[in-house]
């Protein structure tokens, strides 16, 4: 009996942590309790729930793989085909005015805007003489003039009066003079006198004279003629003979070519730097004259070296290109051939002036033109007929209906494993190209 009680005993005590337990309550039913009572978190039934988790995401990696699969199949393929259209080229000839008083191009009458410019440049330089020649100084000095007219009177004197050496040397003199009268006492007559300067009437060594005695040979024949006289009392001085550079016609016509090209260079260059980058100058339509020219020296002089100057107008008359490029375009596209586009970027003007008058700003331009054209092409059109087409009959569908126009097709399909053009006219891309 005692035996039985203690069994009891430990039923009893397995019942009521059994109910304490709340894991018990909420879990699946266990047959063996002393499992349980070893391990309350299950690992069998963990294992399990991983196994489903890897599973379900698999499942779902492969619907979005699938889905995105089928978006791609059906949306991404695609056609890009490129033709090169042949291009036959077109020359062209025109003649056109430029006119200041225009201020837009009219293509009508053939007509474009110019511009008129204006540069004035005045050059001036030293240049040596190159003339030789021979110099002779003239002596100088003073002399002093004696009256002793009788009855007394004053006598004048002009400049330029001639005065002769008792050796024979003429001189003169360089200014108006009034001799004074004499003094009369009685019998004794005290000269009136007066000095001056004066200069040998010839150059040379020859005329430095020493003291002299001068009479005056304008009074040769008249009473006044030994009352009128003169003395020096130094020697004359200066007369010399050398040799001197002379200024010649040569030398200032040599000047004025130097200046003058000089000055033209000078105003060219600063006229072209007013010229906006846009504008075409043309060799032609530059004019330069000589305004002014002079020096104050004048050939035969007697001179080391003179001053030239130099005075020079250029004036330009300019045109823009883009002037230009706008009549082109506009000319050569009423000139295509029916069904001919013109390609773009492909017109060349050369130009030259024929006719030039820019004092009335008017000037008379040469075109030649050539421009590049090619056969209309509607790619809108093409695609259409390139639906559900492989890649050898997308290019004879374009042959039969483009023919000789074209010499050059590729086409490119897209992805990989497309083998046709898609049937959706979005999905067909046409494109041209020219080299």
């Amino acid at each position: 009996m005692a035996h039985k009680k203690t069994v009891e005993k430990v039923v009893v005590h397995k019942k009521v942590k059994t109910v304490k337990e709340k894991p018990l309550k909420s879990s699946r039913p266990v047959e063996d309790p002393l499992v349980i009572v070893k391990d309350d978190k299950y690992p069998v039934r963990q294992e399990k729930k991983k196994k489903s988790s890897k599973f379900n995401l698999i499942i779902f990696i492969l619907i979005v793989l699938l889905v995105v699969g089928i978006y791609l199949f059906f949306t991404l393929p695609k056609a890009d085909i490129t033709i090169w259209p042949k291009v036959d080229a077109l020359s062209f000839q025109q003649t056109i005015s430029a006119d200041k008083t225009v201020n837009a191009v009219d293509a009508t009458k053939a007509i474009i805007p110019a511009q008129y410019f204006q540069s004035i440049k005045t050059v001036a330089q030293d240049f040596p003489a190159t003339g030789n020649g021979s110099n002779e100084g003239k002596a100088t000095g003073t002399i002093t003039i004696f009256n002793k007219y009788d009855p007394p009177k004053s006598f004048t004197f002009v400049a330029g009066t001639h005065f002769m050496s008792d050796s024979g040397k003429l001189f003169v003199s360089s200014q108006k003079v009034v001799i004074p009268s004499a003094k009369k006492t009685g019998s004794k007559i005290t000269p009136g006198s007066v000095s001056i300067e004066v200069q040998a009437v010839e150059g040379g060594t020859d005329y430095n004279i020493s003291p002299s005695n001068f009479s005056v040979p304008g009074l040769k024949g008249t009473a006044a003629y030994y009352s009128i006289y003169a003395t020096s009392k130094s020697a004359m001085a200066g007369g010399y003979t050398g040799k001197v550079k002379k200024v010649t016609d040569d030398d200032l016509q040599g000047a004025k070519d130097v200046l003058t090209e000089k000055a033209t260079t000078d105003s060219v260059a600063d006229v072209k730097k007013q010229i906006p980058a846009e504008y075409v100058l043309l060799d032609n339509a530059i004019l330069s004259n000589s305004t002014d020219s002079s020096s104050k020296t004048k050939a035969g002089a007697i001179a080391d070296s003179f001053n030239y100057s130099v005075t020079v107008q250029t004036s330009v008359l300019v045109f823009k290109k883009s002037d230009i490029d706008e009549f082109v375009k506009n000319y050569v596209t009423t000139q295509l051939p029916s069904g001919k586009t013109l390609l773009e970027n492909s017109l060349k003007t050369d130009y030259s002036a024929s006719l030039v008058d820019i004092s009335g700003g008017k000037a008379t331009l040469n075109l030649n033109i050539s421009a590049g054209v090619y056969q209309d092409i509607d790619r809108n059109s093409i695609a259409l007929t390139l639906l559900n087409q492989n890649s050898n009959q997308i290019k004879q569908t374009i042959n039969n209906n483009l023919g000789d126009k074209v010499s050059k097709i590729d086409v490119k399909l897209w992805p990989f494993w497309v083998t046709a053009a898609p049937n959706s006219q979005k999905a067909v891309n046409v494109f041209l190209k020219f080299q």
